[in-house]
């Protein structure tokens, strides 16, 4: 036999063998880290309806906790468990949100490793084996109103350079994914409630009444007490007769027309239940001092006093709403501290800083004779009367918390009004 024989007998031998490795082991054609890489996350999940439950679990690298949130349907309405069950506006961002969820694919695989974890920002923040302070993601789960398990996400960081891509994996698994997506999911309690809580508009604002004063407990008085009195008249806003040009009187106007809160507390319910009345309050022990606790005081001939002053607002449907505010609430998140670099070093240039949030106790009161005065002559409705019932059933139940932002933008001084 020839050597030309021979090398083309070898061939056809070792071709053989090749072929029959490749059919009796077809998977050694792509490595198994790729096996799953293009397919949706939870194909079963369908409908983004059936979702009745969200829950989102976010972490505070700066302070090393966690805030949860979770939104539940129950009872034909939404509530938030996690802040005492408030109402929640929630129906459109749940099926929102559970729409971006729903179409998720694992579009790449980027790690098959727990070590990497870190690195793309998808630690289970609920992961109580993890020793590291960052690299804690954020974990949303969907169920539905049997509390079955519909989505669950660990959502990390954004990936450089892929505008849209974040860093994502299924908790209890290893493998890390570059997913695109466009879901905003948001962890802040205001961002589930209604917006509009004062429900009034800034060009129905007709005067605003600003009592500046202090409490002094031990003594039982009214210190540094200033009142001023804003009008507004056709867009324009006087203190007295002098027109204000500085803009801080529209800065107030448009906090209270976009009033919002960051948090609240229920109220003891002997006195959500006066509240809801006309009858006035007949207070307990327990309402005393759960008022005391929260900046809030009762005189002995009845008056409800705050340690940090209250703003009067009267509107032109008849209203008048009476904020009144109290002491600092708990909860301020804490800033990172602002850092700069000198010489390839990190320098503190800021330190962290707590943001201060405040307790807000709202009333509202109809008078026809508010309404007519600001009527014009005009025939005056009923809206302002409905309103007012609506209004006052919901302030009565909550102890408002607003950011400390909000409160500086309702309480400005005589020397930022006047200035400009």
């Amino acid at each position: 036999m020839n050597e030309w024989l021979k090398t083309l007998i070898f061939c056809v031998f070792s071709g053989s063998i090749l072929v029959t490795a490749v059919l009796l082991d077809p998977g050694k054609r792509m490595p198994d880290i790729f096996d799953d890489q293009g397919e949706l996350f939870y194909p079963e999940f369908r409908d983004p309806q059936d979702p009745k439950i969200i829950e989102i679990i976010d972490y505070d690298e700066v302070t090393a906790t966690i805030r949860p949130l979770k939104v539940e349907f129950k009872g034909m309405k939404w509530g938030i468990p996690s802040h005492h069950s408030y109402p929640a506006d929630a129906e459109s961002r749940l099926a929102n949100t559970s729409a971006a969820l729903m179409a998720l694919r694992k579009d790449i695989v980027v790690s098959d490793r727990f070590e990497d974890h870190a690195q793309y920002g998808v630690i289970d923040p609920l992961d109580d084996k993890a020793t590291g302070l960052v690299g804690r993601g954020k974990r949303v789960t969907l169920k539905n109103s049997d509390e079955r398990v519909l989505a669950d996400f660990v959502i990390g960081t954004p990936v450089k350079g892929k505008k849209g891509h974040r860093y994502m994996r299924v908790p209890h698994q290893r493998r890390t994914y570059s997913v695109k997506t466009d879901a905003a999911i948001s962890s802040r309690f205001e961002d589930w409630i209604e917006t509009d809580l004062l429900k009034v508009a800034v060009s129905d604002i007709r005067k605003v009444t600003i009592n500046s004063y202090s409490v002094n407990e031990q003594l039982g008085r009214l210190e540094n007490a200033e009142r001023m009195v804003l009008n507004q008249k056709k867009g324009k806003w006087f203190l007295g007769r002098r027109r204000l040009r500085g803009g801080k009187a529209s800065v107030l106007a448009k906090a209270l027309g976009n009033l919002r809160v960051v948090d609240v507390q229920p109220k003891p319910r002997n006195l959500t239940r006066d509240l809801k009345t006309l009858k006035g309050i007949r207070l307990s022990m327990r309402s005393v001092l759960s008022l005391r606790q929260k900046g809030f005081f009762i005189t002995p001939s009845g008056q409800l006093l705050s340690n940090e002053g209250e703003i009067l607002v009267e509107t032109a449907n008849g209203l008048q709403y009476t904020l009144r505010f109290g002491e600092v609430a708990p909860g301020g998140q804490r800033t990172s501290p602002l850092t700069t670099t000198k010489g390839g070093k990190s320098v503190s240039s800021k330190p962290a800083e707590v943001t201060e949030r405040r307790y807000l106790f709202i009333t509202v009161d109809y008078s026809t004779t508010r309404a007519h005065r600001y009527a014009s002559g005009k025939k005056i409705g009923e809206q302002g009367k409905i309103l007012e019932r609506e209004l006052r059933h919901r302030f009565a139940d909550w102890y408002y918390i607003i950011s400390g932002v909000n409160f500086g933008q309702l309480r400005p001084s005589r020397q930022e009004l006047t200035r400009g």
